[in-house]
């Protein structure tokens, strides 16, 4: 972030000195400093440099205000194997997940990568030390077969933010 802010004030202190409003070099040369109201909006270079620091410590404190609410999460398993299926069945499994931090762990989506699989999310906070399950359904459809692979994905106040699990079966041919 300060590398991004730092960036965009060096190029906008190149741009200013490249545009010196036409002055020659004679004019250049009698000491007139030039300014430029559009970069620095009519402040001094140590009111913006001064601007700047405030910014960077208030992104300071939101970031720790930010870490104080993550917490950290643990499945019981990252992946689950049905086996041989058939097309069109039904097929349930749970992931166990248990809050291994300090904080309560909020899941605020669980999404899968096909609509064939579908995943619901506990709705309450889980409370350190506790866990909850994550219940996933595969319906695997008549042109789905041979070996599946789908990812469940899961949003949470982590770091980071997505952690994922995966389903996985054999799709038999339909007889």
């Amino acid at each position: 972030m300060k590398t991004d802010i730092l960036i965009l004030f060096s190029s906008l202190l190149v741009i200013t000195s490249c545009q010196e409003g036409g002055k020659t070099s004679n004019e250049k040369d009698k000491g007139e400093e030039y300014v430029s109201a559009i970069a620095s909006g009519n402040e001094s270079e140590e009111e913006l440099q001064k601007r700047l620091e405030e910014y960077e410590n208030q992104e300071v404190q939101r970031m720790l205000e930010k870490q104080k609410s993550l917490t950290s999460l643990k499945f019981d398993k990252k992946r689950h194997d049905f086996g041989n299926v058939g097309p069109g069945s039904d097929n349930t499994c749970e992931f166990v997940v248990t809050n291994t931090g300090q904080q309560p762990l909020i899941i605020e989506k669980v999404s899968a990568s096909c609509g064939c699989t579908t995943p619901k999310k506990p709705e309450k906070p889980i409370l350190p030390g506790q866990s909850d399950v994550i219940q996933v359904g595969f319906h695997p459809k008549p042109r789905q077969v041979n070996e599946i692979i789908k990812e469940v994905t899961v949003v949470a106040n982590t770091d980071p933010k997505e952690s994922k699990v995966e389903i996985r079966a054999f799709v038999t041919a339909a007889k």
